[in-house]
């Protein structure tokens, strides 16, 4: 039995995870429709998930999490302040709040909330078709049936992985949430190559698309070293090796991880002006 049979979900922020969300969450009947409650201002947004899903949609916020089990915060992190002190007063102990705001820390979150049962996670684009990766945060008040219910929920998006450092959760965002970013990239330029070459756009695309999906499936079914997959292929003298010498020539390995940090030290700034607008909201500050 799910851990969310007799839960019911509200999802403050309706947009695209939050859909992704639902979707999966169906789509496993891990909940039913009736369960799901979700608010949005926009008639035609609420109308639209009313028609694609059979949930019940509402326009306020408070309306939404009134009666609800688990409140997925799917909001832009900018907007955390504002709809953090109109829902707020309304929460109450045995709710569990789940965020998916990129950089919002749990002590962003519960000094903005004013509540302690708080689930942090980052989730990725690819959720949207439950091939996604998040890595979540449980606070110490959070119960375990509290993190069973995460589990399943953010389960329903693809591979979950709780941690017990929530420092993790911001590296994940630079590594796993960020991620795609950087695989489209590569498939970009790897396209653009093609068709420099002479292909034609649409066949570069699609040879492409393969070769990268391909790849990284013989990689998670081998389980090898990425470093013994790419020795496999690569013969002395051979093309292999002149690609990969121009690679390392053009310093591949430290651009890619450079990225990764620059993202990881954004994850971290947008932590602390979301706690910085927890300490001046202390203060009485506007």
């Amino acid at each position: 039995m799910s851990p969310l049979n007799e839960a019911t979900i509200a999802t403050v922020g309706s947009g695209v995870m939050a859909e992704a969300m639902i979707a999966g969450l169906l789509r496993g009947d891990l909940v039913r429709p009736e369960q799901v409650v979700a608010s949005h201002p926009r008639p035609e947004r609420r109308a639209s998930l009313e028609q694609e899903y059979a949930i019940r949609t509402v326009a306020g916020n408070v309306e939404a999490v009134t009666d609800a089990d688990v409140i997925l915060l799917a909001i832009k992190p900018q907007m955390l302040a504002r709809v953090g002190r109109e829902i707020g007063p309304q929460l109450r102990r045995g709710q569990l709040v789940l965020s998916v705001l990129a950089g919002a820390t749990t002590s962003a979150l519960t000094g903005i909330l004013g509540h302690d049962q708080v689930v942090r996670s980052m989730p990725n684009t690819p959720a949207r078709l439950g091939k996604g990766v998040t890595v979540w945060y449980a606070t110490p008040e959070t119960t375990a049936e509290q993190r069973s219910q995460a589990a399943a929920l953010l389960g329903a998006l693809g591979y979950q992985l709780e941690v017990d450092d929530e420092k993790m959760v911001a590296m994940a965002t630079a590594v796993s949430g960020t991620g795609p970013t950087y695989v489209f990239l590569v498939m970009e330029a790897l396209i653009d190559a093609a068709v420099h070459l002479g292909f034609p756009r649409h066949v570069a695309h699609d040879l492409v698309i393969e070769t990268l999906e391909g790849s990284t499936l013989f990689a998670k079914r081998s389980g090898m070293h990425p470093a013994e997959l790419r020795n496999m292929v690569t013969s002395p003298g051979g093309t292999s090796a002149a690609a990969l010498h121009a690679l390392e020539s053009g310093r591949l390995r430290t651009v890619m991880s450079e990225a990764v940090w620059a993202a990881f030290r954004r994850t971290l700034e947008l932590g602390e002006q979301l706690e910085a607008d927890v300490e001046r909201r202390a203060k009485g500050e506007h």
